[in-house]
């Protein structure tokens, strides 16, 4: 249609005509355009369009995964748009051939159906062109000339036409038709009412475009370079190649595959493994350089010419030397110290490790990592650590096939490479925290690292090739044996080390901790001293724990603070710090040494539990109240607990007559047993004779004695049987200010096996049936209390703990 002709028919436009919602598209003014009309509501707009004078609204949608939008989904400008040509697709579809004419304004939608019905106001176009508008149209032209040169899709003669366009508005819209951009920006540009801001929209987002084309370039630029260096590179590579096998020479064509066979001759490795080097090395030499598996190859050469084959570190074998290391960098131990000593005699005399592994048992913080630390240091040999704790994946132990991406060695081969040497002394750290799952069992990978009869050919899965681990001294560590599988167990030769006794503790405290932490500090020798009391009551009430790493806190937090007094108050002064003095470096005592009870209770019994982390006090309480014979059992105690209470009720049951209780006295009381703290889990079954006696005292109303703790468990008959854990138990008692223990007569045994590291002041009764329980605690009127030890220093001089 001509100007003219089209300048007339806009002046009969009206104000109600149909409107089509456009998905993914926005029509402008002066852009002729296809499009494909499908939706019935668009479809039969499009009837009505085309019935009358061919005049229809097209406005773009809000969202394009809208299938049937609604008025509140469509923009509230579009454009007036003239049907040029329609054509019917065989697949019910139609396409139509549309020319925008004017901006429209929806002033409300009349009808939505069967097609939308709205009312439009022309947006009017400004007569006069500004000076701004001059300038931005300048602008605009300028960028899209920058534009066309990047983008080959746009071809030259568009920017013809685009320049000889005068007025700015159509301007405008004819390169914003051309380019491509998101639904979003292009409606901005039609929604932009003056010609001053859709230039300026305009020319922003052709700086955007030009930029990003910009960046494309170089990068295709880049590319470019990359591929047609490569191309170069293998071409001449293989005409090389080519040559040197006309003339028979057998020098290498590419210095990288030069470089890995002289990797492989220096890293003298097995028959077998060379064998596959070479095999691998042939590969990478016919591949390309850039291809994705000529990559994997060279990181799997780096693997084998990196790991130490046959490099070991000297080892030192003096057994004298080896006890003074020992003794210079651990107090007490004296039990894991021996065995030791042994080893390292059998090794003296024999030269040859011998398939040893050795597994330190102990609650946190006493020693087991810095004891492998140490007999790495006594060896002369490095020290490799592995940590286990949470490890649920077998591949984290063989490591992965090299058929994945970014697959590597298992940790035990990674941890060789780190140390450099086939023979380090390697930790095992928190084995018996390893987990399973849908990945594998990795304690069962471990079995083939720990035996001696295996580990002389340990696969790992990433090299594929046997690796020699029978030089490798293994050490393991864990809290508890229990949560190690049994062939392991089998495997590791074991070696408990138990909680530190207070005196212990005394001596790391003077001889290790508090010198090494002044240092660290930076307070010189002497500048510090924390008196024998004061460092008592450290142990005793700001720590409660088997180990000392609590205890070198609370140290640190002494030094510390006395560091900031330094700086501060340029004080020079010796600081001694007393007992006194705690409460304003430590603020208020967090454990009651001493007794729990102020006096003997009725119903409450000491029992001792033994846990990972070293053993503790275990009260149990007994409650009696009129009922029908209920018993209910609260702490969250394990099946094993809840049988041996039952176990215990029966037994007392048994003794009805000798404890002067009425035969039917449990069905007139219900009987609640409860043992505290209820947050935490126990179980076993050594508070049985400690669960009878609490009952007996509750149901005979005769308190128990406070100053007794045991440990037993009981049969229905009244027996008293072995249990295990003893040393932890009896430091627990002591840790709490009892010093009198019934322990089974069975385990009158390990008590001498371990005498020397029990305190002096410690009592103990053994005993084989519950009766004897009952007459040692029960506090029965006008019986004597036995007389309890002390040792010479370490009780408080101002203090009572027995009444």
């Amino acid at each position: 249609m001509p100007e003219k002709s089209r300048q007339d028919n806009t002046n009969e436009w009206r104000e109600e005509l149909p409107l089509i919602p456009l998905r993914n598209m926005v029509v402008f003014p002066q852009m002729i355009v296809p499009l494909f009309i499908g939706r019935n509501r668009s479809v039969k707009a499009l009837e009505e369009t085309l019935a009358k004078e061919k005049l229809v609204v097209f406005a773009s949608q809000k969202s394009e995964e809208v299938e049937e939008p609604g008025q509140k989904d469509i923009c509230a400008i579009g454009t007036l748009s003239e049907i040029v040509q329609m054509m019917s697709l065989p697949d019910g579809t139609t396409k139509i051939l549309v020319e925008g004419l004017t901006r429209v304004k929806i002033e409300k939608f009349i009808s939505d159906d069967p097609y939308f019905k709205v009312q439009i106001s022309r947006v009017p176009e400004e007569a006069e062109v500004s000076v701004e508008a001059e300038a931005l149209m300048r602008q605009v032209i300028k960028l899209f000339e920058n534009y066309v040169k990047l983008n080959r899709r746009i071809p030259a003669e568009t920017l013809m036409s685009i320049v000889n366009v005068d007025n700015p508005g159509r301007l405008a819209d004819l390169i914003s038709s051309y380019l491509s951009l998101k639904v979003d920006e292009k409606q901005a540009i039609l929604e932009a009412l003056t010609i001053e801001k859709r230039l300026k929209k305009l020319a922003e987002i052709l700086d955007k475009e030009t930029e990003i084309l910009n960046v494309e370039k170089k990068l295709q630029g880049r590319v470019r370079k990359q591929i047609e260096r490569v191309q170069k590179e293998y071409y001449l590579k293989e005409k090389m190649r080519a040559i040197q096998e006309e003339l028979g020479e057998e020098e290498e064509a590419d210095p990288e595959v030069g470089d890995y066979r002289k990797k492989i001759e220096a890293a003298k490795l097995p028959a077998e493994v060379k064998q596959k080097a070479e095999k691998e090395l042939g590969r990478l030499k016919e591949m390309p350089p850039m291809s994705a598996e000529s990559a994997v190859i060279r990181t799997y050469l780096d693997w084998l010419t990196e790991l130490p084959w046959k490099k070991k570190s000297k080892s030192r074998i003096d057994i004298s030397e080896v006890e003074k290391i020992l003794d210079d960098e651990h107090y007490g131990l004296e039990k894991v110290k021996e065995r030791i000593l042994e080893y390292f005699a059998v090794l003296q005399l024999t030269g040859k490790i011998g398939g040893t592994i050795l597994c330190l048992v102990g609650p946190p913080g006493v020693g087991k990592t810095s004891v492998a630390r140490s007999i790495a240091n006594a060896m002369g040999r490095k020290f490799t650590r592995v940590a286990l704790g949470g490890v649920r994946d077998e591949a984290e132990i063989r490591g992965h096939r090299r058929t994945y991406v970014g697959s590597m060695p298992g940790r035990i081969i990674q941890s060789i490479h780190k140390v450099g040497v086939s023979n380090p002394v390697f930790l095992l750290d928190e084995i018996d925290k390893l987990g399973t799952d849908f990945r594998g069992d990795p304690a069962s990978a471990l079995l083939e690292v720990l035996d001696p009869e295996m580990n002389k050919e340990f696969s790992d899965h990433y090299l594929e090739s046997a690796f020699d681990l029978s030089d490798v001294f293994f050490i393991t560590t864990a809290n508890t044996r229990e949560p190690i599988p049994r062939p392991l167990q089998d495997r590791m030769e074991i070696i408990d080390m138990s909680g530190y006794t207070e005196e212990e503790k005394h001596g790391i405290a003077k001889g290790f901790l508090i010198p090494r932490e002044m240092e660290r500090h930076g307070l010189k020798k002497g500048k510090v001293e924390i008196d024998e009391q004061a460092l008592l009551m450290i142990i005793r009430e700001y720590t409660r724990e088997a180990g000392v790493r609590n205890l070198e806190r609370e140290i640190a937090t002494v030094l510390r603070k006395i560091a900031t007094k330094i700086v501060k108050e340029k004080d020079e002064k010796k600081f001694i710090i007393k007992k006194e003095d705690l409460n304003e470096y430590l603020g208020a005592p967090r454990y009651r040494f001493g007794l729990q009870e102020e006096k003997d209770q009725i119903g409450t019994a000491t029992g001792l539990a033994w846990t990972e982390v070293g053993g503790d006090p275990l009260p149990i309480e007994v409650s009696v109240v009129a009922g029908r014979g209920a018993l209910t059992l609260t702490g969250q105690l394990g099946d094993v607990m809840q049988e041996s209470a039952k176990a215990a009720m029966s037994f007392v049951r048994s003794k009805a007559k000798e404890l002067g209780l009425d035969d039917n006295f449990y069905r007139k009381f219900d009987i609640h047993i409860h043992v505290p703290e209820g947050a935490v889990p126990k179980d076993g079954p050594s508070a049985g004779i400690t669960i009878a006696t609490a009952l007996t005292s509750a149901l005979t109303n005769t308190p128990v004695r406070r100053d007794v703790a045991m440990t037993g468990e009981i049969t229905l008959r009244g027996k008293v049987l072995p249990i295990g854990g003893l040393k932890e138990k009896v430091l627990a008692a002591r840790r709490a200010g009892i010093r009198q223990l019934i322990v089974p007569r069975e385990n009158k045994k390990d008590i001498d096996e371990i005498k020397k590291e029990i305190p002096p002041d410690v009592t103990f009764n053994f005993v084989k049936e519950m009766d004897e329980v009952l007459e040692l605690a029960l506090a029965r009127p006008g019986k004597p209390r036995p007389t309890t030890k002390t040792i010479p220093g370490m009780d408080y001089p101002d203090k009572q703990l027995y009444a």
